[in-house]
């Protein structure tokens, strides 16, 4: 029985490795659950799953519902490292977002947490620190997430020095038919129109500009420890294989199978072992294709190789960059095109500090959104 902390039980990740701790209740156990503010499906879960904790980010909700719970109810900014530093689970599940999954992800790993790791931010801006930490502590991590548990599977057993690239796959998001001039007119339900991936807002707006695919690259960077020169991305629309690695001999191994997050939230969660089928089986009366991305038409994937190679607080620098521009795009106030040349510019301007502490990567942080903001105005 894994007993699990799941941080962001409500957002798309979390509801779905809930619906793998349903169909197996006999192997999976919710020990703590954490929302930011949306204690309505938050209750119904305490109500199914029992958690012996929860946290709610919003204080003034987390009032509301500890008067309809009996189990504790922890807020504050440090609810997430306080929920991590506990003892009565064995499996941390990171996916919400934030400054404050970073520490709470370093706090679980230094407590010997198995770490399952959907949110970005933690790699994207400090991994070398998390990795660095995960090593010394002997803590396994695994990816939730369809590229990286490919990567991972393909992998296996393997030795890495005989490893030539890590190919990432990337459906090419809602935009990728779109020319450079049609581009400029993308509307906010243009961008959301993913075809094949049903996720939440941010996340689909960066696969529309396929930042979401350079955060994939610096992640796998990380988790696999492989330079950038020996990472690529290659467009594969029809989503069903989620990443390749080709080694010395040239040849290549894929993972293959339908485009639904609960396999490798499944996967993540039974390693080493594998329990029965969470989706359907796929259907080789298909094709598959493939093409090299445009970097002409969608730079922020070429960013994010940049920020690997300048490494230190460049790859935070972009990430919040990224963070705000969405934002504001979602509200309505800035077009599609702002977005990469906003993080640009800031890019441009930031001196990286090599070999920085968590406090360096918050401060790079704190700054970079100041700054996109004055550079909104």
């Amino acid at each position: 029985m894994k007993k699990i902390a799941l941080m962001g039980s409500t957002g798309s990740i979390g509801t779905q490795t809930l619906d793998v701790v349903r169909k197996y209740p006999e192997k999976l156990e919710i020990f703590a659950l954490s929302v930011g503010s949306d204690i309505d499906l938050l209750y119904k879960q305490i109500k199914e799953f029992s958690p012996k904790v929860v946290g709610v980010a919003n204080p003034q909700k987390a009032k509301q519902l500890q008067k309809k719970v009996d189990i504790e109810v922890l807020t504050g900014e440090n609810m997430l490292e306080e929920i991590a530093g506990m003892e009565g689970y064995d499996t941390f599940v990171s996916a919400t977002v934030g400054l404050t999954i970073i520490r709470a992800t370093l706090e679980a790993i230094k407590n010997k947490k198995s770490v399952a790791l959907a949110n970005k931010e933690t790699l994207v801006a400090a991994g070398e620190i998390v990795m660095r930490e995960a090593k010394a502590n002997g803590v396994q991590i695994m990816p939730i997430d369809s590229e990286h548990s490919a990567l991972f599977q393909c992998l296996n057993g393997e030795n890495k020095k005989n490893i030539k690239s890590l190919i990432v796959t990337c459906s090419g998001g809602a935009l990728r038919d779109y020319t450079k001039e049609e581009l400029k007119n993308v509307s906010i339900e243009d961008a959301l129109g993913h075809k094949t991936w049903q996720m939440g807002k941010k996340i689909t707006i960066d696969s529309a500009t396929l930042m979401n695919k350079g955060f994939e690259v610096i992640e796998a960077m990380h988790l696999y420890d492989v330079s950038p020169k020996n990472i690529q991305v290659v467009i594969h629309k029809e989503s069903i294989i989620h990443s390749m690695v080709e080694y010395c001999d040239n040849s290549i191994i894929a993972q293959i199978s339908e485009p639904d997050m609960r396999l490798p939230i499944q996967y993540a969660l039974s390693y080493p072992d594998r329990w029965e089928a969470s989706i359907k089986r796929h259907n080789f009366n298909t094709s598959y294709t493939f093409k090299e991305p445009d970097l002409d038409r969608f730079p922020c994937l070429s960013y994010a190789f940049r920020a690997m190679e300048i490494g230190g607080t460049m790859p935070a620098v972009m990430n919040t960059a990224n963070d705000v521009m969405v934002d504001k795009f979602l509200l309505g106030k800035c077009t599609y095109l702002d977005i990469p040349k906003i993080i640009k510019q800031v890019m441009d301007e930031h001196k990286a500090v090599i070999n920085p502490t968590l406090d360096d990567i918050e401060k790079a942080i704190n700054e970079t959104t100041d700054k996109v903001e004055k550079l909104f105005e």
